[in-house]
Parts: structure tokens; sequence; C-alpha cells
């Protein structure tokens, strides 16, 4: 296992300073009690911040509404577990024996989720620089056109794009339970928007899923509101 993780290191272009971090973003929740989602939730941010810099600089001509969109479409499940793979993520993440056997290692929630961690692993080892200049080359492979932007918008971005077209703040997601056993939980999670002092919920097999339909629920709560 040290042989892999240091070859991990070496495609991340990075060494780690604190292994202890890098086997923390790893873990699943099945696995330990140390497990990985707090550097996710980092990660998350890290990656939201990196692309959309590099966004920013690369199509100089697209509004704020369509950057979103275009970023909504490069960090979204799909696009972070084929970069998870490509890291060779796969056979490195320890699972719960329930989770494994259950095919745990090919699941895109999982590795998406992992690949979060490591980019929060990597800026809490080394700060924001290296851990934007991770996301950069891991994107460097991904297509980027502006054409992206007219993609199907997921429940995020649509009420992202509609509270901050009427000039409100961006909602707060927070997962507030988990339900069911390591290796096939569900996660319940709620979406705030403290401006209009509206709360809505929930449920997913992943983090994301279950953040996609609290937004879901919140587009429908805010359509009625604001009729």
């Amino acid at each position: 296992m040290a042989e892999a993780l240091a070859a991990l290191q070496d495609r991340l272009q990075h060494r780690f300073q604190d292994p202890r971090l890098l086997a923390r973003a790893l873990t699943h929740r099945s696995f330990s009690a140390e497990h990985n989602e707090r550097l996710e939730f980092l990660g998350d941010s890290v990656l939201n911040l990196a692309v959309a810099a590099l966004l920013y600089g690369r199509l100089k001509d697209l509004p704020e509404g369509d950057l979103s969109r275009v970023r909504a479409n490069l960090v979204k499940q799909e696009t972070l577990h084929r970069l998870a793979v490509d890291l060779g993520l796969p056979g490195l993440v320890r699972l719960g024996e329930g989770e494994s056997r259950s095919g745990g290692h090919k699941r895109p929630s999982i590795l998406a989720d992992a690949l979060e961690a490591v980019l929060g692993a990597v800026y809490l080892d080394a700060g924001y620089a290296v851990a934007e200049a991770l996301v950069h080359r891991l994107f460097s492979q991904v297509e980027i056109r502006p054409e992206m932007s007219a993609a199907a918008r997921d429940p995020k971005t649509e009420l992202q794009e509609l509270l901050q077209g009427r000039r409100l703040k961006l909602p707060v997601y927070r997962v507030v339970g988990t339900l069911g056993a390591a290796h096939k939980q569900t996660f319940d999670v709620e979406c705030e928007v403290p401006e209009l002092g509206l709360v809505e919920r929930g449920i997913g097999a992943s983090r994301r899923a279950g953040e996609q339909a609290a937004a879901a629920a919140m587009l429908l709560a805010l359509r009625a509101k604001l009729k």
C-alpha cells in the first residue's frame, strides 16, 4: 500500500508533508470513523473556486450565468469519476467489507467524493496555490467549450441563477443526517436561503444527489413564494 500511495503522489505531483491527510482522504465512512467526508467538504470548495478561476481566464467573453453552467458541467459527478479513475483511485479507496462486496470501488459517487477529499487534503497540506495547480492539471485534458453552457441546467445551478438574478445570497447546503447501513447509505440534505427564511430538504444516494434533491425542493418553494 505504501508503494501505491507513493505512486499516487507522483501522479498528483505532490508529496505530502503529512501522509495521514492522504490516508484519510482515501477512507470511506464504511471503513472507519476517521473518514474523508470533512475533507470532501473542503475539497468541494477548493474545486469550485479553482475551476471558476480557470473558466474566468479561458472563457473571457462568457457572462456570469453561462460561466456557472459550464462550471456545473465540469464539476459534476461523471467528470470527477472519470478523473478519479485516471488517477487510479479505485484501487486505493479504503472501504468497509459490505461496501467493498457491493462494488463500492467502482461506484462513481464514492470515487468522485474521494477525489474531492484528496483536493481538500492537498489544500491543508500545502495551501491553495498548490491545490489550484493540481485542479488545473487534472482538467487540462478535459474539453472546455462555451457551448457547454447550453446543456440542461441541474437544480443547484438553476437555483443559484434564480437567486443571483434577484441579488440574493447563494443557498447553504448541510448534511443533516445519514440513513441506512454504511455500505448503502442515503444522505438527508438541507438547503437554506437565509434571506428569505426558507429551508427545504432532499434525500439522495450521495451527498451530491441529496443536494440536488434539496435544491429541486427549494426551487418549487421559491417559485410559489415569488409568484
